[in-house]
């Protein structure tokens, strides 16, 4: 506190020597002259003596003989003369406080945790249909209608708690641990369990339903592989009733798929020219500034880079500035010779076995050939694969009418 008490009011580090330099230091600590800092070098003495006391020491100066020169000047007397003749550097000064002092009166973030079943995005959706976003001023936003409206909004938010810190809002919520109890349904209409595709039964495993194919039995696209139709007999072996259920089976079909895909002669292929042109940009938010350009190149892609400032980061300010790079290029056209058309085409039948691979069919046998036609070359073959096979279709009841109904719970 008196080391900045003394740099408000001004000190002065002097050399003082001559007849009797104890003596002038004695005199001025009898006049209440405060110095400190004081180093001895022979017959001369450095020291530090306030701007005030340096004005009251001539008579003591003359009255011991000695002489005093200011080595350096220290302090804001010295400093605010050397600032007001930098007149750029004190506007942008000013100007820097006054920016500053206007931004924090808005929010430029918001943070949101203890979120676990409601998404980042579902909840900026909700924020957004509420007016608040990051930009706003902090005047425009009501705190306990937003906490409010956060659990009308979600069902699930047990606790919510909103709060501005600095350019900040800070929402905080809890969701109910307890979840939500499946609705399920006590009715159905029933449905079978119908194969896709022609082929063979290789294995079944019914977990509901009447079970119409047995292990390597031949089907036709169309045909019922599991009935959702549970007859109930009579003592005399006739149908009494049906009870309706959902067809449910892991059934695995073998079968001919086809497969078939062209990669044309030519392609086109960019190549740059080496012509670039860059435009810089300022972004306060969503708002960005840019000067007004003509269309740079004929053909051409861009490159954006983008930073932000360290001291508007540290203030949660969304300040950025960046650039634009157009880079001109041209379409040149190359033909594929018979190796890369090669390499290319078994890349897709590879991406195309792996796809089927990664639904879990089986690939027990592939046929496939490359050739051309007067545009592209082609490939194409036939694939015999095992694979999961049933989607439900709903029960056709036309024609039990005289028979007693009953639907599954």
């Amino acid at each position: 506190m008196i080391e900045l008490l003394k740099y408000i009011r001004g000190y002065l580090r002097i050399r003082v020597w001559g007849f009797s330099p104890e003596r002038f230091m004695n005199l001025c600590s009898n006049k209440g002259i405060l110095l400190w800092d004081i180093v001895i070098d022979g017959n001369v003495y450095e020291m530090n003596i306030t701007l005030k006391g340096f004005f009251e020491i001539r008579p003591i100066v003359k009255k011991t003989g000695t002489k005093a020169a200011v080595l350096q000047r220290y302090g804001l007397p010295f400093f605010l003369p050397k600032l007001l003749k930098r007149k750029v550097f004190l506007t942008g000064l000013v100007l820097a406080v006054a920016f500053w002092i206007w931004s924090s009166g808005y929010i430029w973030k918001i943070e949101l945790s203890g979120n676990y079943q409601i998404t980042q995005d579902i909840f900026n959706d909700f924020l957004k249909a509420n007016q608040v976003t990051e930009g706003m001023h902090k005047g425009d936003l009501d705190i306990e209608t937003l906490e409010k409206e956060i659990r009308r909004q979600f069902s699930q938010v047990t606790w919510a708690s909103a709060k501005l810190e600095g350019t900040r809002l800070k929402i905080e919520i809890k969701e109910n641990d307890v979840p939500a109890e499946p609705q399920i349904s006590k009715e159905t209409v029933g449905t079978d369990l119908v194969t896709q595709y022609d082929g063979t039964v290789v294995s079944i495993m019914v977990r509901s339903g009447v079970p119409m194919v047995a292990a390597g039995d031949t089907v036709e696209a169309g045909s019922v592989l599991v009935e959702g139709k549970v007859p109930v007999y009579n003592d005399d072996g006739t149908v009494r009733k049906y009870i309706f259920v959902d067809a449910d089976a892991d059934v695995i079909l073998e079968h001919t798929t086809e497969f078939s895909d062209s990669l044309p002669f030519d392609y086109i292929q960019k190549e740059y020219t080496g012509r670039e042109r860059k435009h810089y940009y300022i972004r306060l938010g969503s708002k960005e500034w840019k000067l007004p350009q003509d269309r740079p190149f004929l053909v051409y892609d861009s490159i954006i880079r983008e930073s932000r400032p360290l001291l508007f980061e540290k203030l949660s300010i969304p300040f950025y500035t960046g650039s634009y790079t157009h880079r001109e290029y041209q379409n040149v056209e190359y033909a594929y010779t018979v190796e890369e058309a090669q390499t290319l085409l078994n890349e897709k039948i590879s991406a195309f076995l792996k796809s089927l691979e990664e639904k879990g069919v089986q690939i027990i046998e592939k046929n496939v050939k490359i050739d051309t036609t007067d545009a592209s070359w082609v490939v194409s073959g036939q694939l015999r694969i095992q694979e999961p096979a049933g989607t439900s279709v709903e029960i056709n009841r036309i024609g039990m009418e005289d028979l007693g109904t009953e639907t599954d719970e």
